[in-house]
């Protein structure tokens, strides 16, 4: 601790401080704009210059640590006059186009002009100008704006770990570009829009849609992947017109994954808004109680043997548990939260969940990562991951297809018999499992959809017992889900009951004619065929996969038109919030289940049925809340006391290697593939098929 006085003001303050934190601390404002907490300090846009006394010049408080006996001053006539230079010297070149550039509102530029900038500018020759540059279908470019903060630089080289973006030439000369000309190829890429100060970055899809003002804020949950990043749902009237990051330290910290942020877009198209029945082969539209009625007429006919239900990878858990009361009541025991197919086990919550959380993951120094690309699967768990590198010095070893991640690591094999090799202590990387003191290890989804899962986790287990993953104050045993909805489900036991069937067996039954009819709640990753000629009948909101093959279709809410809860990788419960409202004839999920309920009791007797007993979501929410603790914890982390897991007897590997479950990034479920934006991110970064640059001629 050093003794400094900051305004008149003796404070202790630690050592290791820079000026601009501790003014920070104190509630101080200090402008800046090259200043990021979670970046580098660059020191290179002087706004945030103090003045210390016996120091003849201000001095960058970013840059400059605090100091036994220092006194500083920020609100001296030297310090206003300082900021009022560089803001002058700022504005010479920059463009005034504040009225048409999409940063207006939002502006850093634009607020500390307004409270720190001189009252007039004195410069009157020609400004400079820069040529923009090409940076995918995500980021709009005026690099005329560019004030030179390097924060786009230092973020892609820091935080995602994909160096793409350089400074050229120096002084007034100096440009950002990217180096190889071609879209940015990293999955974080529109977190560069959020931390640019000024207008020289901004959203493509976004541009000239409107003002920040305009628009109503609602704070929700994302469920592209299984993080549960906290967003904040910018709306217009019935239309989602962006989504941001919101703060959370615990989960996202500030930041978003493209595909959370930019595919907002495939909301508004290829929308299920009525109810439809087949008729005579084909698709009509139709009212609510005569869909009701044919599933009536249908299920009368069926014993509880006979039908199965399945749900989707982005299905709240509201739904899932009024489905599953729904098919108890029916007597079936055929059900499962697992449309992949994996084979992941739910008899403990310490088997299914990332127990290390995402905060723990940094202070790993030794991770093993089996059967999964977290780049793909998870882009803000796979940055947690290059913290642990760059933090701890972690090591990381990948059994599985080689994948092109943002830290080194080994690469033991990509066959599931070669984790066998890390029990023989000769292995390098045993070696460093051995001595580690917070070691990791993160099952992908592969593992779970792989034939040899079972085996695969006897030898996690015994890698358990051999290295120090599993200690008192620490788990290292994480699985890493890539379905939002797939946890919430595990936790409500949306599972196969007792002699129940799972989704590989539902659908063998449903080729061999003996499953008669299957419920799919949100399930568009199963092709039409596999379900052979049972009665289907699809709840959803998008004419997806599903909907093609069902007999009957119920029109539900996408996630942004409801309020619902998820359960994140980690076992984090949380609450999503309805920020539009739903298309056509579309309700919450839980709603037509009740209401189904209710019509299968006044259509079907012979069923002695007992309706939902559900009438506002309360009422749902406080099952949900009795059906597993972790509901009645909303946004913590519930403790896991931890169980080996399940042991099988010994039985030789088969040779099929680990099928990644992403193989395009930018669509993995039924709103990224409707999603424009995500088809051209498809076109332009994963096929590098760059559009022809369109100029005006004297003829247009």
């Amino acid at each position: 601790m050093v003794t400094i006085t900051l305004n008149g003001q003796i404070l202790q303050v630690e050592n290791h401080k820079t000026l601009l934190q501790v003014c920070q601390q104190q509630g101080i404002e200090v402008p800046h704009f090259c200043y990021h907490p979670r970046l580098s300090i660059a020191g290179n846009c002087r706004m945030c210059l103090v003045e210390i006394e016996n120091v003849a010049k201000p001095v960058a408080s970013c840059a400059t640590p605090v100091s036994d006996g220092m006194v500083l001053h920020t609100n001296s006539p030297m310090v206003e006059k300082a900021r009022q230079d560089v803001l002058e010297f700022l504005l010479i070149n920059h463009p005034l186009d504040c009225p048409i550039c999409d940063q207006g509102g939002e502006c850093d530029l634009q607020d500390l002009t307004v409270n720190y900038g001189p009252p007039q500018g004195r410069f009157d020759l020609n400004k400079r100008a820069v040529t923009d540059k090409y940076m995918g279908p995500l980021i709009k470019t005026v690099m005329t704006r560019c004030i030179h903060c390097t924060r786009c630089i230092r973020f892609a080289d820091e935080i995602v770990g994909v160096s793409e973006l350089v400074a050229l030439g120096r002084g007034e000369t100096m440009e950002i570009s990217n180096a190889l000309n071609t879209a940015i190829q990293s999955e974080l890429s529109g977190n560069m829009i959020d931390i640019c100060p000024v207008g020289a970055l901004t959203s493509k899809p976004y541009a000239f849609q409107g003002r920040s003002w305009e628009w109503k804020k609602t704070a929700s949950v994302d469920v592209m992947d299984a993080l549960g990043s906290a967003i904040r749902i910018d709306t217009r009237d019935r239309e989602v017109m962006r989504i941001q990051p919101r703060l959370e330290e615990s989960i996202n910290q500030e930041w978003l994954s493209d595909r959370s942020r930019f595919s907002y877009d495939g909301l508004k198209y290829q929308r299920l808004d009525q109810p439809y029945l087949r008729r005579q082969g084909k698709l009509e539209p139709c009212s609510w109680e005569e869909a009701f009625q044919a599933i009536g007429q249908v299920l009368s006919t069926l014993k509880g043997e006979q039908i199965a239900a399945l749900s989707g990878d982005l299905v709240d858990c509201e739904s899932q548990l009024a489905l599953k009361r729904l098919w108890q009541n029916l007597g079936s025991p055929h059900l499962d939260c697992r449309q992949d197919g994996s084979q992941i086990p739910f008899n403990h919550r310490c088997h299914y969940i990332a127990n290390t959380t995402l905060v723990g993951l940094e202070q790993a120094d030794c991770v093993l990562l089996v059967g999964t690309n977290p780049r793909h699967e998870a882009p803000l768990f796979n940055t947690r991951l290059r913290q642990a590198f760059l933090k701890q010095n972690a090591a990381f070893g990948l059994i599985g297809p080689k994948v092109e991640l943002t830290y080194p690591y080994w690469a033991i094999g990509d066959q599931p018999l070669d984790l066998k090799l890390l029990l023989k202590e000769d292995h390098p990387f045993s070696q460093r499992l051995a001595y580690a003191q917070r070691p990791a290890i993160i099952l992908g989804q592969a593992v779970f959809n792989n034939p040899d899962s079972a085996s695969l986790l006897t030898v996690c287990q015994s890698l358990l017992d051999r290295y120090p993953f599993i200690q008192l104050n620490w788990n290292g045993y994480n699985v890493l889900h890539t379905a939002a909805a797939r946890v919430g489900g595990l936790d409500v036991g949306f599972v196969p009951g007792p002699s129940g069937y799972a989704t590989p067996d539902i659908l063998k039954a449903c080729q061999e004619n003996t499953l008669k009819l299957v419920y799919l709640l949100g399930v568009d990753e199963r092709q039409a065929g596999e379900f052979g000629k049972a009665f289907v009948i699809y709840q959803g909101h998008h004419g997806d996969v599903g909907a093609e093959r069902a007999d009957v279709i119920l029109p539900g809410c996408a996630y942004t038109e409801k309020t619902a809860t998820y359960v994140n990788t980690e076992g984090r419960a949380q609450r999503a919030v309805q920020a539009v409202s739903p298309p056509g004839q579309a309700k919450e999920d839980w709603r037509i289940l009740t209401a189904l309920s209710h019509a299968l009791v006044a259509c079907c007797p012979a069923l002695n049925l007992k309706p939902l007993p559900y009438t506002t979501l309360e009422d749902v929410q406080k099952d949900l809340a009795h059906s597993h603790p972790a509901f009645q914890a909303l946004g913590e982390i519930l403790q896991n006391p931890w169980v080996p897991l399940p042991k099988t007897k010994a039985t030789p590997f088969l040779t099929q290697g680990f099928d990644l479950p992403i193989k395009n990034f930018y669509m993995t479920n039924s709103i990224t593939r409707s999603s424009p934006t995500m088809a051209t991110c498809v076109q332009e970064i994963l096929h590098n098929q760059r559009p022809k640059e369109v100029t005006s001629c004297i003829h247009c």
